[in-house]
């Protein structure tokens, strides 16, 4: 798909678990850019190739799927009578076929407890992770609701300087933009286990590398009030800690993994774990 070209939003729903907080955020975030909307769930084959396609386990799977996509249709319409989203119920196993959505999909949105299940049918455990590192579009992972008591509302973004890091810096304005938030730009100084340097040096490095990689996006955004924040320890820790009460925390993701798809930065993986808001990773495509 070409960088002109809108796309839609994916949402992979999950006929054995909770969906409205993932399917809420996906339908929220149509309205707002003016999107479509397709409702996803992948029937993988049975387990038992002796029973057949047509097994009654197999017959229930994909009726327990129908009866998830009609009712989350509903729910969207409800809660966004314009909105008419789409709905696939599609033969195969959850991570290369809601991989393969991501190659046209603006977003691509999943569910998540943080990673502590994963026995489920269409589990945070064997999905989040996959999904997230071979996605060629952003991928929303909604574990927590957005915190939106917060005043004034805002997101945070992780900026190591990276070309990755910059594409979610353009991602994290538009969402600010979109929702008249607070962008937050943080970048962790770690200190390294031998200093070769004095440390308020390397500090102030760390923040004109910030101030270098942010600059120009508020002429591009100008409704839009930045900070910049240099906190030291770890970047899991600190950008979790700065996005606890955030809309949602924006990080970029080095590389693609593939289909087994356990290639994975360990700050996008802590924060899949850690952060208690919506966690938006954003692929160098």
């Amino acid at each position: 798909m070409g960088a002109g070209e809108r796309g839609e939003i994916v949402v992979g729903i999950d006929p054995a678990r909770n969906w409205h907080l993932s399917l809420a955020w996906a339908a929220d975030e149509a309205h707002r850019r003016g999107l479509e909307l397709r409702l996803v769930v992948a029937a993988p084959p049975s387990h038992d190739r002796r029973e057949g396609d047509d097994s009654p386990r197999r017959k229930d799977m994909l009726q327990a799927g129908a009866d998830a996509l009609q009712e989350g249709a509903d729910w969207v319409r409800a809660r966004h009578p314009q909105l008419q989203p789409a709905t696939d119920l599609l033969d195969g196993f959850p991570v290369p076929v809601i991989g393969a959505l991501s190659a046209r999909a603006r977003m691509v949105v999943l569910g998540s407890r943080h990673l502590s299940r994963t026995a489920e049918y269409f589990s945070a455990g064997s999905l989040v992770v996959p999904v997230t590192a071979q996605a060629r579009c952003p991928v929303v992972v909604v574990g927590d609701a957005e915190h939106v008591t917060q005043q004034p509302t805002y997101l945070v973004v992780g900026i190591d300087g990276s070309e990755s890091s910059k594409a979610a810096l353009g991602l994290a304005f538009e969402e600010a933009d979109l929702r008249g938030a607070v962008l937050r730009a943080v970048s962790v100084w770690q200190p390294p286990v031998f200093m070769l340097h004095d440390e308020k040096v390397a500090v102030q490095a760390q923040r004109r590398m910030l101030s270098e990689t942010t600059a120009g996006w508020p002429l591009r955004y100008p409704d839009v009030h930045l900070t910049h924040e240099v906190p030291t320890g770890h970047p899991v820790e600190e950008l979790a800690g700065a996005s606890e009460y955030a809309l949602a925390v924006v990080v970029g993701r080095r590389g693609r993994g593939g289909y087994t798809g356990m290639r994975l930065g360990s700050v996008v993986h802590g924060l899949l774990h850690r952060a208690h808001c919506p966690v938006i990773t954003v692929p160098l495509v």
